[in-house]
């Protein structure tokens, strides 16, 4: 399973594109909504992803949590997370079913807290 459709590429580029505008205006950030959840099913990692660097497509920003209890805002190479394989061999998968309810910031918070995504 490819990790994102063509409109979810689209929309973390559209987001990375008005973060970039935003700071280059001396604006404040935009606190989005994740676009994509990501997740290993033979391991305890997720990705809740709300943009791509529109110069580096490559790098997504998100919310991270490598299952060890500490989840954090932060960048990934897509790459990366295409290559990576769970304790089975199994690949990083998109999460058909998730629908951001809350912001990306949100999440964090609560991540936080728990220690954990719960999404």
């Amino acid at each position: 399973m490819k990790l994102f459709t063509k409109s979810i590429h689209e929309q973390l580029l559209r987001n990375g594109q008005l973060r970039l505008e935003r700071q280059e205006q001396g604006l404040d950030e935009p606190d989005l909504l994740p676009v994509v959840k990501l997740f290993t099913p033979d391991a305890a990692c997720t990705w809740l992803l709300s943009e791509l660097d529109p110069d580096c497509p490559d790098i997504a920003f998100g919310l991270c949590d490598l299952g060890m209890g500490c989840p954090e805002l932060g960048s990934v190479s897509v790459s990366e997370l295409e290559a990576v394989r769970g304790r089975f061999g199994l690949p990083v998968e998109r999460d058909l079913h998730f629908t951001a309810d809350k912001t990306l910031c949100a999440y964090a918070d609560e991540a936080r807290a728990a220690g954990h995504i719960k999404a």
